[in-house]
């Protein structure tokens, strides 16, 4: 996805840096898990691709417009 577009959904770049953060500590935690059968966080939205790391998978996920992105 350009930046362009992921920008689009975000107020600033800033919103999107740590929206996308965000969303990969969660994608990572949930990765973490799944060895251990504890299933707390939410997985990918989308199928990732091989050695696709969780930052790449969440800005997949807010591209595809998949996440609800408020401001506080």
């Amino acid at each position: 996805a350009a930046v362009s577009e992921l920008l689009g959904k975000v107020s600033a770049k800033y919103a999107l840096v740590f929206f996308d953060a965000n969303r990969a500590v969660k994608i990572n935690d949930y990765l973490k898990s799944v060895d251990d059968s504890v299933f707390e966080f939410v997985g990918p939205l989308v199928t990732p691709e091989p050695g696709e790391k969780p930052l790449s998978i969440a800005l997949r996920e807010i591209n595809d417009g998949l996440l609800d992105h408020t401001e506080g």
